[in-house]
Formats: C-alpha cells, structure tokens, sequence
C-alpha cells in the first residue's frame, strides 16, 4: 500500500510541476513585449520545455513540450498554429526528452547540465527544422533549403541559445537545492 501511495505522489508532484511549466510557457513571452522578431531570438517558451524534461522525466516534458505551443496558438494566436505552432510542438518536445535522457547519462554535478543542454538544443532544432521541412512540402513554401533552416533554427536564435545557457543551469540547480522536482 506504501508503494502505491508513493507512486501517486510523484505522478501528482510531476502533474502539478507540468502543469507550472505550462502556465510559464504560456505567460513567458509577454515578457518579450509581443514583438515576434525579440519572441524568435530569445525563445522564452523553451525554458520550461527544458525544465520539464529535467525535472518531471522525459513523458511529462514531452507533453508539457508538445501541449505549450498549441494551447497557446489556441489561446492566444501567437505562435501561427500551422505550421509554427506544431514545429515548435515538435521541438520543444524533443528538447524535454532529450535533456531529460542526457541528464540522467552524466553525473549529478553541476557542470553536467551543460553537457545535457547543448546537445538537446541541437536535438530540438533538427526535429524542428526536419518538422519544419516536411510540413513545408505540403506546399506551403516551396523551397525549404539548408539556408533557410541554419538562419530560423541557429543563427537567429543565438540570443535565445545564450540566454538559455546562462538561465537554466542555476535556475534547476536551486531548484534541485529546494527539493522541487525530486522524488521522495
């Protein structure tokens, strides 16, 4: 009976931190001021796709990932549902499953997480870009080149790769310090 109780606590603790990821992946880019051009470069609603993953396993951040972009196409309007809305979706996911693999493969230093999150960026903008491509082949653009998908996925979103490097190390680490995302 102990062990079912446990169980239902981590899935609870892990349903209510998705959940908190995915309000903050809907509010975050308002923080850019609704301007797409500084939303594409500093990609707030990564953030809590990589925080999912590192905390809830990679299920949950795959859906707090995949949910977040939609819901807030849905919401909001911004991003366009198609076709940015689902490549985001796609990518987003990818970042969460990724970082939370790669996590668990390196030790549990601090530096650790540097070596999980730079690999899933480039995880998460392939499956994005590869997204990007077959959806565009629907005849939406015509040409969707390697130019077009090193500037959208790479070169452009530079600041929001950096703020990403600076940002969620600390912040998951205090948050592993506070116990949140831990199961007990």
């Amino acid at each position: 009976m102990t062990t079912k109780v446990n169980n239902n606590r981590k899935i609870i603790r892990r349903v209510c931190i998705s959940a908190a990821c995915i309000a903050l992946a809907i509010v975050l880019p308002f923080l850019t001021g609704q301007i797409p051009e500084i939303g594409r470069a500093l990609c707030p609603m990564h953030i809590p796709a990589f925080l999912a993953g590192a905390l809830c396993g990679p299920v949950f951040g795959a859906l707090v990932g995949f949910i977040s972009p939609i819901l807030r196409s849905l919401i909001f309007s911004a991003p366009m549902l198609y076709p940015t809305g689902v490549c985001m979706a796609v990518e987003l996911m990818f970042y969460a499953i990724s970082f939370s693999f790669l996590l668990r493969l390196f030790s549990k230093k601090y530096v650790s997480v540097y070596f999980a999150l730079v690999p899933s960026m480039v995880v998460g903008r392939i499956a994005g870009g590869f997204t990007q491509a077959i959806l565009y082949s629907f005849g939406r653009i015509s040409e969707f080149g390697l130019n077009i998908f090193m500037t959208s996925y790479f070169i452009d979103t530079i600041p929001g790769t950096v703020l990403q490097l600076v940002l969620i190390p600390p912040v998951l680490y205090a948050l592993k310090k506070a116990k949140i995302g831990e199961d007990k």
